[in-house]
Formats: C-alpha cells, sequence, structure tokens
C-alpha cells in the first residue's frame, strides 16, 4: 500500500479524492499498488465530511511520516506551495502538482531536487486541466524537434469570446456571465489580462527547448479591448477570435507570447469553443498534433492529478528523466518576431494607412461604417509599431 497526502481541501483537492475513492479499483490496478489518502492538509475542518478523519492542519504532520511517500500539492500559489513541496521532495517524497504558478517559476529547480533524491516531480495537471500534454512532450514527442506550440490555454476566455462571437455581446456583458456562471472569479484579471495562459506557455517553452523560460520575459496581452465590432469584422473574414499562447523557433530564436489572434476557418484551433482548450504541437518529423479536451474543472484536473500519483507509484526509486535545465533560455527579441495585423482605423485615416503599411488585403464589413480595416503584409512586431503609433485611434489583432 502506498500514501499519499493531498495538501488543499479546495476544488481539486476534493476532486482527487473523489476520483481516487470512485475508480479505485482500475487506480490501484494501474499502478500496481493500493493508493491510500492518509491526509488531507487544509486550514478548514469539514465536519460530517469522511474526511474529516484525515484532516491535519500542520504540514509537519505529513513532512515526517515517512509512510507518505507521494504528496499531491493543489493549494495554488507560490507560497507556501513551494515551501512545502521542495520540503517533500528533500524528504525522499515525490510530488504531484496542478499548481502552474509553482511550476512555471520554480519547476527546474524542483525537477533537479527530484532527480538528486530519485523521486519525481510531476504536474501533468499544471497545463491544460485534463488534457494530456505533459507526459507527450517528455515522453512521446522525443523524437521531434519542436517548431512550434500554440495553444487555447485558458477556458474561461475562450467561453467569453466565444460568447461574444455567438450572440453578438459585449466584452462587459460576458464577463458578467461568466462570472456568474463560476467561469471566472471575482476578480478576473488572471485570466482576462493572460496572465495564467502566460504561465502556461511558460512552462510548455521550458520543456520543449529544455532550459528556463520566465514568464515575466513572455509578452502578453488579454481580451480586454476586443469588442464586438471586431467579432463583426472577423466573422467577414471568416475567421474566430481566440486568446492564444505562442511559443516558436524561427531563425534560429525562440519567441513567446500570449495575444488574442484572429484563427482562419482552416486552423485547427478555429472551432475549439466555450471552456475547451486545445494545443497545436509542430515538430520536425511528426508535422502537426493537436490535443483537445476539457482544459480545466474539478473532475478532469483532478483526474490528470491521479494519473500523475500512478506515475509516481509505478517509478518508485527511480526518477522519470524531465530535460528542463535551470539555465535560462533567452527568449528573441519580441521586436524581431514577425506576425500578420489586422488593423481598423477611422475612415479619414484611410490615407495615411495605405501610405504607412504595405495592405494585404482590404476587409469588408456590411455591419461596420465608418472605418477603414486591412490586413498588413508579415512585418515585424518594432516594424507594426513604429507605423501604428503614427496613426491616432488605431486598433489591430494579430493573425494566427
Amino acid at each position: 500500500m502506498i500514501n499519499i497526502a493531498v495538501l488543499g481541501y479546495g476544488t481539486v483537492g476534493s476532486g482527487v479524492v473523489e476520483v481516487i475513492n470512485t475508480n479505485h479499483a482500475s487506480i490501484n490496478k494501474r499502478a500496481g499498488q493500493e493508493i491510500n489518502v492518509k491526509y488531507v492538509l487544509d486550514l478548514r475542518d469539514f465536519p460530517g465530511d469522511p474526511i474529516q478523519e484525515k484532516i491535519v492542519h500542520d504540514y509537519s504532520v505529513i513532512s515526517n511520516d515517512d509512510d507518505i511517500k507521494i504528496v499531491v500539492e493543489v493549494m495554488g500559489g507560490v507560497e507556501p506551495a513551494y515551501t512545502f513541496v521542495k520540503e517533500a521532495l528533500l524528504k525522499g517524497k515525490s510530488v504531484a502538482t496542478s499548481n502552474k504558478e509553482l511550476v512555471a517559476k520554480h519547476g527546474a529547480e524542483l525537477l533537479a531536487i527530484a532527480k538528486e533524491k530519485k523521486v519525481n516531480f510531476l504536474f501533468e495537471a499544471s497545463v491544460g486541466g485534463g488534457i494530456p500534454i505533459i507526459r507527450p512532450l517528455n515522453n512521446s514527442l522525443t523524437a521531434d524537434k519542436i517548431r512550434e506550440i500554440t495553444g487555447i490555454l485558458n477556458g474561461t476566455t475562450n467561453y467569453m469570446l466565444t460568447k461574444m462571437a455567438n450572440e453578438g455581446a459585449d466584452y462587459d456583458s460576458v464577463l458578467k456571465d461568466a462570472q456568474e456562471k463560476g467561469y471566472a472569479e471575482r476578480n478576473p484579471e488572471a485570466d482576462v489580462e493572460g496572465y495564467d495562459a502566460c504561465r502556461k506557455i511558460a512552462i510548455l517553452t521550458s520543456l520543449a527547448f529544455g532550459k528556463q523560460v520566465d514568464y515575466e520575459d513572455i509578452h502578453t496581452e488579454g481580451i480586454t479591448k476586443i469588442s464586438d465590432v471586431d467579432m463583426k469584422y472577423a466573422k467577414a473574414m471568416e475567421s474566430s477570435i481566440k486568446l492564444l499562447g505562442i511559443s516558436k523557433k524561427a531563425d534560429g530564436n525562440v519567441y513567446a507570447m500570449v495575444s488574442p489572434r484572429m484563427v482562419g476557418k482552416n486552423h485547427p484551433l478555429y472551432s475549439v469553443n466555450d471552456v475547451f482548450n486545445a494545443i497545436f504541437v509542430n515538430g520536425n518529423v511528426l508535422g502537426d498534433v493537436m490535443f483537445y479536451g476539457s482544459g480545466a474543472g474539478k473532475l478532469p484536473t483532478a483526474s490528470a492529478v491521479v494519473s500523475d500519483v500512478v506515475d509516481a507509484v509505478k517509478h518508485t526509486g527511480t526518477n522519470i528523466m524531465t530535460i528542463w535545465e535551470q539555465e535560462k533560455l533567452q527568449l528573441g527579441d519580441f521586436g524581431d518576431c514577425k506576425n500578420q495585423f489586422f488593423v481598423r482605423v477611422a475612415k479619414d485615416k484611410e490615407a495615411m494607412a495605405k501610405e504607412l503599411f504595405e495592405i494585404a488585403k482590404e476587409v469588408k464589413c456590411e455591419e461596420v461604417s465608418g472605418e477603414y480595416a486591412f490586413v498588413t503584409e508579415i512585418m515585424t512586431e518594432a516594424e507594426f509599431s513604429e507605423k501604428a503609433a503614427k496613426v491616432e485611434a488605431i486598433s489591430s489583432i494579430r493573425l494566427a
């Protein structure tokens, strides 16, 4: 029997216990041993809940118990999660976590400790919830050199953009709806400003290219400036607007960013709607592959965490090699990154726009008047910024 401890009995933590209880027979069979939840750490008590007999309020009870072989960290945030996880690994306990903030900031260090102690630090649920992406990048795609990872990595913003597109609703209305449905937090900043997606693409980039990528270095834009007018243009262009995390290698450099994008109908991410997530990967041998599914939610995320627990049990005493060095990966200069841009300007700025930009295509939309819209030729971010600064009230969205 393998004893585990769960840190945090919130949405995901209670989901982990539920998944283990519901599917215990098949989980134990796959693990080769019985998995038993011995402790659950939480500040609260849960009178009337069977979990109460396992609740502890002091982490040292778990840390000092040699019977605990695996710690499941689903608290969220960097501290005290980092302190608890590091201590667990140093004491020879494997860790499974869904904590994207922790993994993005300290993943390389914690993997190095796990390797030294011949235990495992596993984090499948930190990106894409229930979508398996970490394990495929680490194991299944090792024959490939990854050239690009592009993902819809945040279910809240994807739900909001889908609703704006389908119902013609404005940003404020769909945000309120998302909050009422429990998809968006009371303070939605992490989702709508792109910070959540940024941490996830930082993790994926670190794994794909083998070195530490700091999320603070990734250019990040959210969806707060996307309007119902943008959605009308997208429809006219047979496109959808998605918040994408993108990491790609070009001209010997790795570029990473998060921003809204116009996604054409022939792109595999075009029809990924509502709270679903999808991650598109391009390798130099395999070509294109896409992972799709529920990117968040209690049970999908818990399922991914429990799969890591099973993996840790199967590899007791053996470290699963993960190439993610602590050396920092120097990202390419964002200004050198090349993109195409969809641009809107007031009608009286049409002549100026034509003079400044090389226009690949003019965009007509019968539902919008008083504007001139177009798609630029491919150009660097620096070139676009320099030209855009010369035009008042310009609005732009990159193309995928």
